[in-house]
């Protein structure tokens, strides 16, 4: 599954409206109207809320007689709910599965003697194993500025501009208001 997906799909159901809809529907098919009546909403905002659930595939309808339901698609809510568990699963990362020697090869051919790195590689996948071994050093949870993060990877080469776009690209860090966190291994792009 691809990570916008699923990105998408918690960002969506990331809202208590929704959430209650969801609740709501759980219980059986309803009609839009009965929906604004049990959680005290107007009707437009409630069709707001199911056009938005709609787009993700978690709530369909039906039409009987002059009156539309909404159903809960349960298959598919369970499907992507449990995605997220499944982010490391070795099919995930199938394309950009190298051995030890491969990766070993690949930083000797990419690093100086120094460790210093020669040329960042054009190839993505000679691209994130560099990346990955600039990245040693960082610890999940901790914040850093983005000195620090320019001071590390200056230890490895002088475009740090470029090295940390690529980090943020990559989903291997996160950057809000100038500061950066290391991502978890399972939202890299490896």
């Amino acid at each position: 599954m691809q990570l916008d997906r699923l990105v998408n799909f918690h960002k969506t159901v990331g809202d208590k409206t929704r959430l209650r809809i969801i609740g709501l529907l759980k219980e059986g098919p309803l009609h839009g109207q009965a929906i604004a009546g049990k959680l005290g909403l107007t009707p437009p905002t409630i069709s707001h809320h199911l056009t938005k659930l709609k787009e993700i595939n978690i709530v369909y309808q039906r039409r009987h007689k002059n009156t539309i339901y909404y159903n809960l698609n349960e298959k598919h809510l369970a499907f992507l709910a449990e995605s997220i568990i499944k982010l490391g699963d070795e099919d995930m990362n199938e394309a950009f599965k190298v051995s030890e020697e491969e990766k070993h090869n690949i930083l000797k051919n990419f690093l100086d003697s120094d460790g210093k790195l020669k040329t960042l590689p054009s190839q993505l996948k000679k691209r994130l194993i560099i990346l990955e071994h600039i990245l040693k050093g960082f610890e999940i949870g901790r914040t850093y500025s983005e000195l620090e993060i320019n001071q590390h990877i200056k230890k490895f080469h002088d475009d740090f501009a470029t090295i940390r776009r690529e980090f943020i690209n990559n989903h291997f860090m996160t950057r809000n208001r100038g500061y950066y966190e290391l991502n978890p291994r399972e939202l890299w792009r490896i």
